[in-house]
């Protein structure tokens, strides 16, 4: 039976396992440890993902990633293949140092992102390698246990609020639920039939149904160039592009801004070309995403101008 396609979309969120090849370990020492991290973060940098924890273990690897415009196998591919060259030159080996298909869980972050948290930081204390977590070194468990945290690795601040406002109190906090319940099991939370998704029904709907629409989106042939849908801004909104790439911070010319970030998206076009196009950090171009459910009557009207231009 062929397998099924793994489900990636912006903004997705993933509990990913990766294990050595024939179950065979992939750090032998702290070098080994330190290197991946080293790796997990240089990629980080590369490709903006957020990453809520981890867990290393001598024979597999527990991430929580969520994803922004780069797919999780474009990231885990980049990680793993760097993570195996260094691994067979240090002990002169050859071949495939992971299982050739990781684990890839696509989460409903909101009802699982704390579970997913507590039972990867816990995993060190069900294998009896270490009695608590916090004796276990090769985790991100100490990014939100301590008071300093080295580097910006791990996203912990969103995890962090959910126990308090003030940072001291959170840790605190999330030092109690660590210990409360020590001794949760997969089976605890992963309830699902399709082993690719886990979430109540109403979730795995909703990202089958954005699924197969980023599907037909890839499918579709970019129809308008960047200056048609900029020229559509005008003839709608009265906005020209010299004022899109101007530093204009009025609300009226933000929205247009934005307005043109996500008709770009919706035609197919990546983040990189339009923070091109309009002459900005990509950044711009992410947080204008996050306005698509304000401007989409906006949206239509464009979209319907569009089209109208194409007949």
């Amino acid at each position: 039976m062929a397998r099924k396609p793994r489900i990636e979309f912006e903004g997705a969120f993933y509990h990913v396992i990766a294990r050595g090849n024939q179950k065979q370990d992939v750090f032998k020492d702290r070098n080994d440890f330190s290197k991946f991290i080293e790796i997990l973060s240089r990629y980080k940098g590369r490709y903006h993902y957020y990453l809520y924890c981890y867990v290393l273990m001598s024979n597999h690897v527990h991430l929580l990633i969520e994803t922004m415009e780069i797919p999780l196998s474009k990231i885990l591919q980049g990680v793993n293949q760097s993570y195996t060259m260094y691994f067979n030159k240090r002990y002169k080996t050859v071949g495939h140092l992971f299982q050739g298909r990781y684990k890839a869980i696509l989460c409903d972050r909101d009802e699982y992102l704390l579970s997913l948290i507590k039972y990867i930081h816990l995993n060190p204390v069900r294998a009896k390698v270490v009695k608590a977590p916090g004796e276990y070194k090769w985790s991100s468990y100490h990014n939100y246990a301590k008071q300093s945290s080295k580097g910006n690795l791990i996203d912990t601040d969103q995890v962090l609020r959910m126990f308090s406002e003030d940072k001291a109190t959170a840790r605190k906090l999330y030092r109690t639920y660590m210990g409360d319940g020590i001794s949760i099991k997969k089976e605890d939370i992963y309830r699902t039939v399709d082993q690719r998704i886990l979430g109540r029904e109403e979730f795995i709907d909703k990202v089958i149904d954005k699924y197969e629409g980023e599907l037909a989106k890839e499918r579709r042939e970019k129809e308008h160039t960047l200056s048609e849908i900029a020229k559509g801004i005008k003839e709608v909104k009265g906005i020209l592009i010299e004022q899109i790439r101007g530093y204009n911070k009025t609300g009226y010319i933000s929205s247009g801004r934005k307005l043109l970030c996500l008709v770009a998206k919706e035609y197919g076009y990546k983040g990189k070309e339009i923070a091109e196009y309009i002459r900005r950090d990509p950044a711009v171009v992410s947080i204008a995403l996050k306005e698509r459910k304000r401007l989409e009557k906006d949206m239509e009207n464009m979209i319907k101008y569009l089209n109208s231009t194409a007949n």
